[in-house]
């Protein structure tokens, strides 16, 4: 009887330890089916968070490329600021300009009402000192005050121009008071209109004296009679050797040559 017992618990003893097996391996898929939602989800929030960061990426990018361009404005804008500033200095000087100009544009037609008469008179003045000096180079120098007063009546040339004109031929007279030459000229020696070609030579305005072709005659310009004076033969030398020396034939020396005796000023 016990035997038939045991016999008869045999199977249900299986059966339990089936089901217990049955309901483990359930745990286990239903663990394993949590482990996998688990995962999942750590998969998903994963991606999710690469997402994230690569949109924080970008708006960082964006934020630091916004900054970049907000400090490039700032220095543009401080630029400005110094360039308007110079700007205002520069258009104050500019107006000041403008009225100092407009000063002297009325300043100027005074002016230029005053200077024709004076450039008039300086050309008077110096038509009577050529007319009163040594005649060297004279048909040269009266060409040149005869085209300033054609000059003084045309309207081609600003009252400047011809202001300018005059005081370069002012210029021109006073440097043949320091200056030394000689050249070939043909004179009236002996003052009937004849004309002999000779050798001038020029020292300043002190001496002016002439030499013949052939070196054998020598003379001197006299201002008070206004007529070439014959020189003895003992300045044949000498002027021939002052003449050396103003053509660069000879180096500079002492030279012994006639001149007038300065008058006193009236």
């Amino acid at each position: 009887m016990k035997k038939q017992s045991l016999i008869a618990l045999a199977p249900m003893a299986i059966f339990a330890f089936a089901m217990s097996a049955m309901a483990e391996e359930t745990a286990v898929v239903e663990r394993t089916a949590e482990v996998s939602e688990i995962l999942n989800a750590g998969a998903e929030k994963v991606q999710a968070a690469k997402k994230s960061q690569v949109t924080v990426d970008r708006i960082a990018d964006q934020t630091d490329g916004l900054l970049q361009e907000f400090k490039q404005v700032n220095k543009q804008i401080e630029s400005l600021r110094v360039y308007n500033s110079q700007l205002e200095r520069q258009i104050v000087s500019q107006k000041r300009m403008m009225v100092e100009l407009e000063e002297s544009i009325e300043n100027a037609t005074v002016i230029e009402r005053g200077i024709s008469p004076l450039m008039a008179n300086m050309l008077d003045a110096l038509e009577d000192f050529v007319g009163l000096d040594m005649p060297f180079k004279l048909e040269r120098r009266q060409q040149a005050i005869a085209e300033l007063y054609v000059n003084l009546d045309s309207a081609k040339f600003s009252a400047a121009e011809k202001f300018r004109q005059i005081l370069e031929v002012y210029d021109i007279e006073s440097d043949y008071s320091l200056s030394m030459e000689s050249y070939t000229d043909q004179i009236d020696l002996n003052g009937d209109g004849s004309l002999v070609e000779v050798q001038i030579l020029r020292i300043g305005r002190v001496a002016l004296t002439y030499q013949s072709k052939d070196k054998s005659k020598v003379g001197v310009w006299d201002k008070n009679s206004k007529s070439w004076q014959p020189l003895g033969s003992e300045y044949r030398r000498a002027v021939d050797q002052a003449i050396r020396i103003a053509v660069k034939l000879a180096p500079q020396d002492v030279i012994e040559v006639p001149i007038t005796a300065p008058e006193t000023a009236q």
